[in-house]
């Protein structure tokens, strides 16, 4: 049944439903469905463990490999065949054909992206939820509140607890979207589509120096507004702002031309990946005037980090799965509130133990074709956990 409580305003409101509390053949069966997705996680952290220590030391091998073959370039204004199909190191301004329109809000600028981001006020849901036992029923209570925000996305009142008074427009008036320069330049030389993707580091565009480009439209700081009070909207209004990546010409209003660092293959006039025999690709561009040096110390930094990153989810999918597969004797003895503790909290330190061994023991085989020492080292640290969590089992008693 549903209990409908309200607190006096519409924006807020609480329900409270309730159920039988499920029987042991009832939880059983959901612990059953567990346990085969924690399967299903645990054999997936074996597959994310090893993959990942083989990407991770090839691009280590790629990019030791690049470093040694790179050609620091003397000019960006010229093209030297004697260059041509090797990996090269540039540093310039950017520069495109023509500049980036908007004409719906008057709108221009010369840079490689530039992209309109359109936000509509609208109703948004907040849910807070709590469950609890009463008269042999799990109860849960839930308090949903209502607020006005600007959001990017349509929020689709229609999946709200209760529509009315809470009602939200089915699309927006007016679409984001972002414009790319077909053509991107660093002196002489075009940047394929992978290095021009690599060109994201959006900065918002002042609009003061503009006027507002239609009689419905209101500009308001680094706004433009569709409604009829910006200081006081209502839902359904809309505003949009703009947003910039790589000037690529001088502005009176914005400065110089943005400068990049790329390191990529020389194809005649343009700059393409790079594939090293590791079986990897350098197509690198980073922002400012970057030596070769410090270019290939920050990808080795961007590589760590992505390998420990991933280490720790295949880390955590791996205890996941342990958990939900070992879920069953936590339901066995359910019952017994003293024994249900000390079972859960067994199981919790069986799973931390038994996935960090098996954890390492993965990654160790994962180097084992590339630093076979460190992997032998690796394998025999995997033993550690499990040898810490016998130590504290009690010898059994001499009969």
């Amino acid at each position: 049944f549903q209990q409908f409580s309200d607190t006096g305003s519409r924006k807020e409101h609480v329900k409270i439903t309730s159920e039988p509390k499920p029987g042991f053949l009832e939880r059983l069966s959901e612990t059953s469905g567990g346990m085969l997705v924690g399967l299903v996680t645990f054999l997936l952290a074996f597959y994310l463990l090893f993959t990942n220590e083989g990407r991770a030391l090839r691009t280590a091998k790629s990019l030791d490999e690049g470093l040694s073959l790179v050609v620091p370039l003397d000019s960006i204004h010229g093209i030297s065949q004697e260059n041509e199909g090797r990996l090269v190191h540039l540093t310039g301004a950017l520069s495109t054909s023509k500049p980036l329109f908007d004409p719906s809000y008057g709108l221009s600028i010369q840079a490689v992206k530039l992209k309109r981001n359109v936000e509509m006020y609208q109703w948004v849901e907040y849910e807070d939820s709590k469950e609890y036992e009463e008269n042999g029923e799990i109860k849960k209570e839930t308090k949903y509140s209502y607020n006005t925000e600007w959001k990017s996305e349509v929020v689709n009142s229609r999946n709200f607890d209760r529509e009315i008074g809470h009602k939200n427009p089915s699309a927006m008036a007016v679409e984001s979207f972002t414009a790319v320069s077909p053509s991107v330049q660093v002196g002489s030389f075009v940047l394929s589509k992978g290095l021009v993707d690599k060109i994201d580091d959006f900065k918002q565009l002042s609009l003061s120096h503009l006027e507002d480009p239609h009689a419905d439209v209101t500009r308001g700081g680094n706004y433009f507004y569709h409604s009829d009070n910006p200081r006081r909207p209502e839902v359904g209004d809309v505003r949009v702002s703009f947003f910039y990546a790589g000037l690529s010409g001088d502005d009176p209003h914005l400065g110089s031309a943005d400068k990049v660092t790329v390191i990529a293959r020389q194809r005649g006039d343009q700059l393409v990946p790079y594939h090293t025999k590791s079986g990897d690709v350098l197509e690198i561009l980073y922002p400012g005037d970057l030596s070769v040096e410090e270019v290939f110390q920050k990808e080795h930094e961007s590589n760590t980090m992505k390998t420990w990153a991933l280490r720790a989810a295949g880390w955590l999918s791996m205890f996941v799965g342990i958990s939900l597969m070992t879920r069953i004797f936590y339901t066995l003895v359910d019952w017994f509130p003293v024994v249900r503790d000390l079972v859960n909290v067994g199981l919790k330190a069986f799973a931390l133990c038994v996935a960090s061994s098996l954890s390492l023991l993965t990654i160790s085989v994962g180097w084992l074709f590339y630093r076979p020492l460190w992997a032998l080292l690796l394998a025999l640290l995997s033993i550690v956990p499990i040898m810490v969590a016998r130590s504290h089992v009690p010898p059994k008693k001499q009969q």
